[in-house]
């Protein structure tokens, strides 16, 4: 009988290399395996494992691995396809917690599959610089992984927060005529003053296909307005908003929130405020658009948005003085200092004072620079910035807006936001001398913003 060696027996080739034979490789084979190994970790987290370890790790990291980039390749798609509806998912509060979690898992393992190649290296089989280089390479490796998993982490906790406390309301908006009409109110509480008063009134009318919108500036001092048919403020002034100069159109908002709320039962309730719903109703009659959403900004908070993105850049064009007052020939007097003329880097201090200085100049122009303010912070408010300063920018948020609208449309109005950001705002004032603000021409108010829509329309 002829004796035939058992084959099966014979170690593989994968078993005879130095990936798992460690004990008869060389010096210089060890640390060609230990570059390897450390490639591996870093191209295909658990490939280490595959081949010089416990395949069972390998397996789960090798799984979730291959999970992670098939989502980024979902998320990658779904932005390419619809770029709202990838907005619309990162803009959900409980998927930000669901990533959240995801992102803080993955920090750990990521750090626990590095440390473990760190073991599979046999750092004590290196010799000289072989093994100080291998150990810093995979700490740094294990750091850095794992600190880009917890910042994600961090990044998905914080707009989470920040989208469950502004943005509360559930549900969708409907489109009118194509639009989507948004009122902009900032607020004004300062210790000088009694209660909140909407001295900035805007109106942004975007287009739900294009992004282009209308900045429509309705100035704060404008006279004899009325209310939308409907309005439980037409049966309280059955006449209009119209006693001279107690009955600016800023001065509705505080006029319903102290005297009559109770015509208003259902507002808070759906995120809003009763003298936010008569301002709004007031300004749908002037502009003749159906509105149907507002976003309150508190000029107080406003400071705190702006140092939280860094500051803002302003082409400041002419001299204003921060603090102070006027003397009876309205000069400024007392002023602490001056925003000078030219190209500035303003602090939320100065730029505050640059959007609401009143002496030594008028309304109407403080109106234009408020939207000065507000278009820089958008023009400036790159992805890079928002992500870096978040937690900031969250904080800030919280106290900055009110709005009521929904936390579902984010994802749309965002995506319009950045057509409109490449596109820019068309602004419209309806200021002196072309509009009269104690005897307005409503009925050329309006026809001036049907004739801007219509422009808009037709356009390439």
């Amino acid at each position: 009988m002829t004796y035939r060696p058992n084959r099966a027996a014979r170690p593989s080739a994968l078993e005879r290399s130095p990936f798992r034979n460690v004990e008869t490789a060389s010096p210089e084979q060890m640390w060609r395996r230990a570059r390897w190994l450390m490639l591996l970790t870093l191209l295909i987290p658990g490939s280490a494992q595959l081949v010089a370890g416990n395949r069972k790790l390998a397996r789960v990291a090798l799984f979730l691995t291959l999970l992670a980039w098939a989502s980024i390749a979902l998320f990658g798609l779904i932005y390419l396809v619809n770029r709202g509806w990838f907005l619309s998912i990162i803009a959900t509060p409980w998927l930000d917690s669901a990533a959240s979690v995801i992102f803080s898992f993955t920090a750990f393992f990521y750090a626990l599959i590095t440390l473990d190649t760190l073991r599979l290296v046999k750092l004590g089989r290196l010799t000289g610089a072989a093994r100080w280089v291998s150990l810093s390479a995979l700490l740094v490796l294990a750091i850095f992984g794992s600190s880009i998993a917890a910042t994600g982490a961090k990044v998905a906790t914080q707009e989470g927060q920040l989208i469950s406390k502004v943005f509360e309301r559930g549900g969708f908006t409907a489109q009118a005529d194509g639009r989507y009409n948004i009122l902009m109110l900032g607020g004004d509480a300062g210790s000088d003053r009694f209660g909140l008063r909407p001295d900035s009134i805007s109106v942004l009318s975007i287009n739900a296909t294009t992004g282009q919108t209308l900045n429509i500036g309705i100035p704060r001092n404008m006279q004899r307005v009325n209310f939308v048919a409907g309005s439980p403020m037409r049966q309280i002034y059955p006449d209009g908003w119209s006693c001279g100069i107690d009955c600016l159109i800023n001065a509705i908002y505080k006029d319903v929130t102290d005297n009559h709320a109770d015509a208003y039962p259902n507002a808070v309730n759906q995120g809003s405020s009763a003298g936010v719903e008569a301002t709004r109703e007031a300004v749908e009659w002037v502009t003749g658009l159906k509105i149907q959403s507002y976003i309150l900004v508190d000029m107080s908070g406003f400071e705190r948005l702006i140092n939280a993105l860094g500051g803002v850049n302003i082409n400041v064009k002419y001299r204003l003085p921060v603090g102070g007052g006027e003397d009876i020939y309205g000069q400024p007097i007392n002023v602490r200092r001056w925003i000078e003329p030219g190209y500035q880097h303003l602090n939320g201090k100065y730029a505050l004072w640059y959007a609401r200085a009143r002496h030594g100049t008028s309304d109407y122009a403080r109106m234009a620079r408020q939207r000065e303010v507000i278009n820089a912070i958008v023009q400036q408010s790159d992805a890079a910035n928002l992500l870096t300063r978040l937690e900031k920018i969250a904080r800030a948020g919280e106290k900055l807006i009110k709005t009521d609208i929904p936390s579902p449309m984010l994802g749309q109005y965002v995506d319009l936001a950045l057509k409109a950001k490449a596109i820019g705002l068309k602004p419209i004032e309806l200021v002196p001398p072309e509009f009269d603000m104690i005897h307005p021409d409503f009925t050329a108010i309006r026809a001036k913003i049907n004739q801007a829509l219509v422009a808009e329309s037709v356009a390439p």
